[in-house]
């Protein structure tokens, strides 16, 4: 491709409204464009980097032994009715209604029509395993859509499917697309790592993420220093030995109420009461799709919502409003307390060993020192509800772990019967009596990979591409566009590398040496070949490889050869 027909409108400036660098590189380089809140138009540019990404998926897949299909983007509202989903999937499900007044949505992920199309297709044992995949744009109405393709309302996916007559059956499914997955990401040239995680509004029994490591990364994963466990935050968990040695051996005291005046957070309280915020314990109030509860956590850790919505099983849960507070407790936020509380009471298992703890009053400007539980109030269940912090241990091994920060590029799910029990996928063992379907789902964020590519490795100057899904491989750069030699050593070179298969960018403006540098920078071809006048009378071309800005003087003649090699060693083949 010639740059003078290449549609690249390039920025100089970084633009008011991308936060993170790859959103603010994707728009510098001229891959993408804003239409609208969380909605992008690809460029040419863009659009070559996804393409890449979709092809490595495409042979992955079918190498595990999937097939490809694609399902319509709007979806009838009966088919997630019977799945239940209709009224729990929350806002970011778009909801229409057609000219008869019947109900449909956008598709944000697609269980429910792949389950319907099985359930129509499948009779007996013999029809599978079977596993179908897509690569389609999905819609989700993010509540505050940001980070360009990181968080967008519509995005480019692949989902895949399996459907497996048991148990037995749908774990080998599951290792296959997590084995094709390692190969994806591996192929995309990332730095990337699998952790369990929580199954969210998908549901299902366990569940994996694919995270690209990053320090921009919005996720946070913790991971052991010695054993190859990994979780992301919401799904981490405790080591229960860390519990039993934070006991405090002290006797109980009498309650007493003290007043503190406009102090409610923990760093407040515990200033003005002369305690540590391990003797704090910190009363949350939450709403759920059930009954509203009350959630006890030390003072120094954090409610994990996902372990709490497990523990009470249900479908929705959110943080209470003011207003809900103010209604339960009697009291402000920051002042709410265990003891009197009418409703259900859940507690971190960290809280199991106080005794003599401080908490709200459920009074305004008032605090509670000296409570303890058996006595002054109780707990209708202990559970590890909090987030793990740097000084927990390893839940597997006891060692020390480390919480880095990463993106989701992909999730596998073992669902089980879920879908399949909602929706009657069923089929005939072999002795002829009807069994429900188990099934798998795997995503993978075909936008978002291409955006957490750019995450990990960029510099100052702009998008370092990995070979693989660089939208162009090789960029030459002609320095003196008004000299006939410069210009037929560049045509020459372009002619030999594009016959060979290489994808090449011949950037042919008569612009000077230094835009020209700083476009090949922003837009990150891997290899960037330079000819100017001085060199090219010694019969030499500058080759530079992005990654690690080595340069390497070569001959004309032996150019098309060291490129070539360049590539195929990026490329791994």
């Amino acid at each position: 491709m010639r740059y003078t027909k290449l549609f690249l409108p390039t920025l100089r400036e970084i633009p008011a409204d991308a936060e993170v660098i790859s959103h603010q590189l994707m728009l510098r380089a001229g891959m993408l464009r804003k239409l609208t809140s969380g909605i992008y138009t690809y460029l040419p540019l863009g659009l070559r980097a996804i393409k890449k990404v979709e092809k490595i998926i495409r042979e992955e897949m079918e190498r595990a032994g999937a097939q490809e299909v694609l399902m319509p983007t709007v979806q009838p509202a009966d088919l997630w009715k019977e799945s239940s989903r209709w009224d729990v999937y929350g806002k970011e499900l778009v909801r229409f209604k057609d000219r008869h007044g019947r109900d449909y949505c956008l598709g944000p992920t697609h269980e429910e029509v792949i389950t319907d199309l099985i359930r129509g297709e499948v009779r007996s044992y013999r029809d599978l395993p079977l596993n179908l995949y897509q690569i389609q744009n999905k819609f989700r109405d993010e509540i505050r859509p940001r980070f360009g393709l990181m968080r967008g309302r519509e995005f480019s996916m692949k989902d895949a499917y399996s459907f497996d007559a048991d148990e037995e059956g749908a774990a080998k499914s599951y290792q296959s697309m997590s084995g094709a997955y390692n190969r994806i990401f591996e192929r995309c040239g990332l730095n990337f790592k699998a952790v369990e995680a929580d199954t969210g509004n998908i549901g299902g029994s366990f569940s994996h993420e694919f995270m690209v490591l990053a320090d921009t990364g919005e996720d946070a994963i913790v991971s052991c220093v010695e054993c190859d466990y990994a979780a992301n935050m919401e799904k981490a968990e405790v080591n229960p030995d860390y519990i039993t040695k934070e006991q405090h051996e002290t006797l109980p005291v009498s309650m007493e109420r003290v007043s503190t005046p406009n102090v409610r957070t923990v760093e407040e309280v515990t200033q003005f009461l002369s305690v540590t915020p391990k003797q704090l314990v910190k009363t949350m109030i939450f709403e759920t799709s059930a009954e509203p509860v009350a959630v006890l956590v030390r003072g120094d850790h954090e409610v994990n919502p996902a372990k709490v919505k497990n523990v009470l099983g249900v479908e929705t849960l959110e943080l209470a409003s003011e207003e809900t507070v103010l209604k339960l407790t009697g009291a402000p936020a920051g002042f709410a307390g265990a003891v009197g509380l009418s409703i259900k009471i859940i507690a971190d298992k960290a809280v199991e060993p106080i005794k003599n703890m401080v908490m709200g009053a459920n009074e305004k400007d008032a605090h509670f020192i000296g409570v303890n539980r058996g006595r002054d109030f109780e707990v209708s269940e202990f559970a590890d509800l909090r987030l793990v912090t740097h000084s927990d241990r390893c839940p597997r091994c006891g060692k020390a772990i480390e919480i880095k920060r990463g993106i989701e590029v992909g999730h596998i799910f073992k669902l089980g019967d879920k879908y399949s029990k909602a929706l009657s996928a069923t089929y005939l063992d072999q002795n002829g009596n009807k069994r429900y379907i188990i099934m798998g789902c795997y995503g993978i964020g075909v936008g978002r990979t291409v955006a957490a590519a750019i995450e990990q490795n960029h510099d100052k100057n702009g998008i370092i591409f990995p070979m693989p899904i660089a939208p162009y491989q090789v960029v030459i750069l002609p320095l003196q566009m008004r000299d006939g030699e410069v210009v037929s050593a560049a045509e020459a070179l372009y002619e030999q590398l594009t016959g060979q298969g290489a994808e090449v960018l011949l950037d042919d403006r008569d612009e000077r040496a230094g835009v020209k540098f700083k476009d090949a920078d922003l837009i990150g071809v891997p290899v960037r070949v330079t000819i100017g006048k001085k060199s090219l009378k010694e019969g030499k071309l500058e080759v530079q490889f992005r990654a690690t800005g080595e340069k390497e003087l070569v001959s004309q003649e032996g150019a098309e050869k060291v490129i070539l090699d360049m590539i195929k060693r990026e490329l791994g083949n």
